[in-house]
């Protein structure tokens, strides 16, 4: 059976994991045992994704990326270059917490900035976007713009990328969609 995604000859593919067509997967990369990867995701150059990862469709994973297990992306997700994803709040060399793992849960069309940690047990909500550089200790809402260390939520973003400023009625409009959100309850979400 040919496959319907593309593999470059240095990655490494392990046994079990699920491949959606259109699927990219660049230099040096490594997939781990019983990773479930959907339809057109790209996979950049040496990245790790390690065993039981979920990634939906159209997720976009830069170079130097690691995903490690207990990490769920749903679809449209953005990570950026040498991003990192934790899975053991308190790691010792000495002591084993495999099967201790705790999950990050990456909602649609989330994106996550160059250099950016994400420290395991969070949710990032739907269209949230991380700064560059930004470490991630507590959940962040929908639509929110955080930024710095430890994050802080500086504003709202829509779901094209554009930061939405809100007039006395508490609308704003994206100047790319002209999709119109709503601020209430300190929450932001589409009219």
């Amino acid at each position: 059976m040919e496959k319907k995604y593309f593999a470059h000859e240095t990655a490494v593919i392990d046994e079990g994991c699920t491949i959606g067509k259109g699927t990219k997967i660049w230099h040096f990369s490594h997939i781990m045992p019983n990773c479930t990867i959907g339809e057109n995701c790209n996979i950049g150059q040496n990245v790790v994704v390690s065993p039981d990862v979920i990634l939906g469709n159209n997720v976009k994973v830069q170079n130097n990326v690691s995903i490690y297990t207990g990490v769920i992306c749903e679809d449209d997700v953005f990570l950026g270059p040498s991003m990192v994803f934790t899975n053991v709040t308190n790691p010792r060399s000495g002591v084993n917490r495999r099967g201790q793992y705790e999950t990050t849960h990456v909602r649609k069309g989330a994106s996550i900035g160059a250099n950016a940690t994400v420290v395991c047990g969070n949710e990032i909500g739907e269209y949230a976007f991380i700064g560059a550089g930004a470490v991630i200790t507590k959940p962040v809402k929908p639509y929110a713009l955080v930024v710095g260390n430890p994050a802080r939520q500086i504003g709202w973003m829509s779901a094209f990328g554009h930061r939405l400023v809100f007039d006395n009625q508490g609308i704003a409009e994206c100047p790319e969609s002209n999709q119109k959100y709503v601020l209430e309850n300190n929450s932001v979400r589409k009219l």
